[in-house]
């Protein structure tokens, strides 16, 4: 693909996930010094990589997740948990995938993401007393 090619394809993959107002907003009030920045982004990380199909948007958001969580990269991690919910993520698939980051990235990094999941939840009006499936009793 022409690098044209793979900024539409790009742009059509970041407003999937994170929403066209996100995106037209980070798009929009780029400056001189970061205008660059966002085409890099939309071509490379969303065109290339989003844009590709071996793994779904799903799989990819819990790809993400993960490796956000194990850098510290908070803002980013909020940014992927509310890309995750659109792309259709469940709440058990989240909190497993979480768990999952406490066990292979340290206790820390699983409190963070459960702390910055909490809020991302509460922002979006999710109430996962009544949305979540009963746990897994541990026997």
């Amino acid at each position: 693909m022409a690098d044209r090619e793979l900024y539409e394809v790009g742009l059509q993959s970041r407003k999937r996930v994170l929403g066209e107002a996100y995106v037209e907003n980070a798009i929009n009030n780029a400056d001189a010094f970061s205008k660059g920045f966002q085409a890099f982004l939309t071509e490379y990380c969303w065109g290339h990589i989003w844009g590709r199909t071996a793994l779904s948007d799903k799989q990819r958001s819990l790809n993400n997740l993960c490796l956000l969580s194990a850098l510290n990269r908070q803002h980013e991690f909020r940014t992927h948990l509310k890309g995750a919910i659109t792309n259709g993520c469940t709440l058990e698939e989240i909190r497993d995938t979480l768990m999952q980051v406490a066990v292979y990235c340290g206790v820390p990094a699983g409190v963070e993401a459960f702390r910055i999941a909490r809020e991302v939840f509460r922002e979006e009006k999710i109430d996962v007393d009544v949305l979540m499936q009963p746990p897994i009793d541990a026997a």
